[in-house]
């Protein structure tokens, strides 16, 4: 049995933000043969939902790895198996370090049942946003007042200002060691979530939930926030149009790129 843990924009998805009916026949005959896939995504859990029912991926053995790995779903069974929170005085200290840096920054509503975005203003960058991630919004200009539970991320986003967003990484740096990850998904969003998760982490997780070997993985991505499972995977594969450090963490990068239905063209090579 073997598993592949995917990222979905820019990898697993084309430019039109689709599985495509190629790569869609590739995961067919890839769970048909008893195989189980993650789709493994920054995105939050129903986001990811809402790409597996597009997709027409109703087959057994499909797990979700939503919120950078902060979130792991059993589809078989219906619930969350697995999953990393933020403490609200964290969620409270980084909306303060983004305010003084006039940086737009987000979380969300996490539970089975009420997924939402929460958001303190209605903003360019959450009109951006919500162009691929279909939430409900839910403006709090405090982002606590709007949360029942631990949300499983954070998202700071800056359309037309990356060094924005890097003087906030910069700026936290320090006092984030040990409490909080910050990794880029693309140069418009930072990442932030609980230390001890990830999709790395996520990918040792169900191996070793499922019984399956971490050898007989495969992880597959195209940004920063994808490194963390490519370097623990059986075999790491970057896509052709991922970012140079993310092909050096990489044990093959793929021929051709997310929309031309590379990852289906290598995961056929690596299993023929």
């Amino acid at each position: 049995m073997k598993m592949l843990f995917t990222d979905l924009d820019d990898t697993l998805l084309n430019n039109q933000s689709q599985v495509s009916p190629e790569t869609k026949a590739f995961l067919d005959e890839f769970l048909a043969d008893g195989n189980r896939l993650v789709l493994s995504s920054g995105r939050p859990l129903m986001s990811v939902m809402e790409v597996k029912e597009l997709a027409g991926l109703h087959q057994p053995g499909i797990f979700l790895s939503a919120s950078n790995g902060t979130r792991v779903y059993d589809c078989d069974r219906k619930r969350t198996i697995r999953k990393f929170g933020l403490p609200f005085s964290i969620v409270s200290y980084l909306q303060a370090q983004a305010a003084a840096l006039s940086l737009h920054i987000q979380t969300y509503r996490d539970s089975d049942t009420d997924d939402a975005i929460v958001s303190p203003a209605e903003d360019e960058e959450i009109q951006y946003y919500r162009r691929k991630i279909h939430l409900p919004l839910v403006i709090s200009e405090n982002l606590c007042d709007a949360l029942t539970e631990e949300p499983c991320k954070m998202l700071a986003i800056s359309l037309h200002n990356f060094d924005k967003l890097e003087t906030f990484r910069r700026n936290i740096a320090d006092w984030a060691e040990g409490k909080v990850r910050t990794i880029y998904s693309s140069d418009k969003y930072l990442e932030i979530f609980d230390w001890n998760a990830g999709k790395g982490s996520s990918l040792l997780f169900l191996c070793d939930y499922l019984g399956i070997p971490v050898s007989d993985s495969y992880a597959a991505g195209d940004a920063d926030n994808d490194i963390s499972m490519l370097d623990v995977a059986g075999c790491g594969i970057a896509m052709k149009n991922a970012t140079d450090k993310v092909k050096a963490h990489a044990d093959v990068v793929t021929d051709l790129d997310n929309d031309q239905n590379g990852l289906a063209d290598m995961m056929y090579k690596l299993l023929h």
